[in-house]
């Protein structure tokens, strides 16, 4: 308890920075079969999930994370009509996901059953009713097992991961990646989420490395999403042409007007000048 008489929830994440946020109520508390999960209200960010100290996701902001992941690489494919996440147990990619009418499968593999039965219950904006789509197949397994033994194939793959350490750790090594690359279509694109750049240089300099060497096209976009302390988020690229990441911003807005979809962060304009990055990060990736 604080001396203004207020509890805080301290993200645990980096060792020598920290963001905290009031916590008005605890919603639910409890350790699942992989972490440790807790759900509360904040008044500016509405309920948030953290997972084993980390900040996961808060409603006031959570769709410019799950727009940048989803509209991006399916807008920039064009013709995407099976789609892969692998995490998401909120249940936000795959609402946007589904949102596109040439999606016909989103298949969503996560991990640990308690997140997603959590979050349908106690944050129902975010995802409970993806849950609900006929078009969603839910894997509950792990997501690197998944793709090593997967016999289909999918057109865009959107890894929507923890950070780095414990269940997620996995998935961000060279391995994952060439397994995921497998279960891609010709002109497939795979993206990841990978983290705050300024924050955690390395999480990006590995994946632009083990990227690199799979793929033809490697690059990074970002994103600003408040709630993910420390600036720019980064969002890892990967497709064996360039073309659809280098498809202009006239054709994108047509894909995208056809699409009927209404966004609340997402524009084309957007989609395209994200790739722009700053030098910061363009020599991380360089490494």
């Amino acid at each position: 308890m604080s001396p203004a008489g207020k509890d805080w929830f301290n993200e645990t994440l980096y060792p020598d920075v920290a963001q905290r946020f009031t916590v008005d109520r605890v919603i639910f508390r409890e350790r699942t079969a992989h972490q440790d999960l807790v759900i509360f209200e904040n008044k500016v960010l509405g309920r948030i999930l953290a997972l084993d100290g980390v900040i996961q996701t808060a409603e006031g902001d959570e769709f410019i994370y799950h727009e940048m992941l989803t509209h991006v690489p399916i807008l920039a494919h064009g013709r995407a009509k099976r789609v892969l996440i692998v995490g998401g147990g909120d249940g936000g990619m795959a609402r946007e996901a589904m949102k596109h009418p040439g999606v016909e499968r989103v298949t969503m593999v996560e991990i640990d059953r308690g997140v997603v039965d959590l979050c349908a219950t106690h944050i129902p904006s975010i995802g409970a009713a993806a849950f609900k789509n006929p078009k969603l197949d839910l894997v509950i397994a792990d997501g690197a097992a998944f793709v090593k033994r997967c016999q289909d194939r999918f057109d865009v793959i959107i890894i929507d991961s923890t950070d780095p350490h414990g269940p997620g750790a996995v998935l961000f090594t060279r391995e994952f990646y060439h397994d995921c690359k497998n279960c891609l279509t010709p002109g497939g694109i795979l993206v990841t989420q990978n983290g705050v750049p300024f924050l955690q240089p390395d999480e990006l300099r590995n994946t632009a490395e083990r990227l690199t060497t799979l793929f033809a096209d490697t690059a990074f976009y970002v994103g600003a999403v408040p709630s993910y302390y420390g600036g720019f988020m980064a969002f890892g690229w990967g497709c064996d042409s360039a073309a659809p990441r280098r498809t202009g911003v006239e054709e994108i807005a047509k894909r995208f007007a056809a699409s009927g979809i209404d966004t609340r962060y997402y524009t084309p304009a957007l989609h395209v000048g994200s790739f722009a990055l700053p030098r910061f990060i363009e020599k991380l990736m360089a490494g």
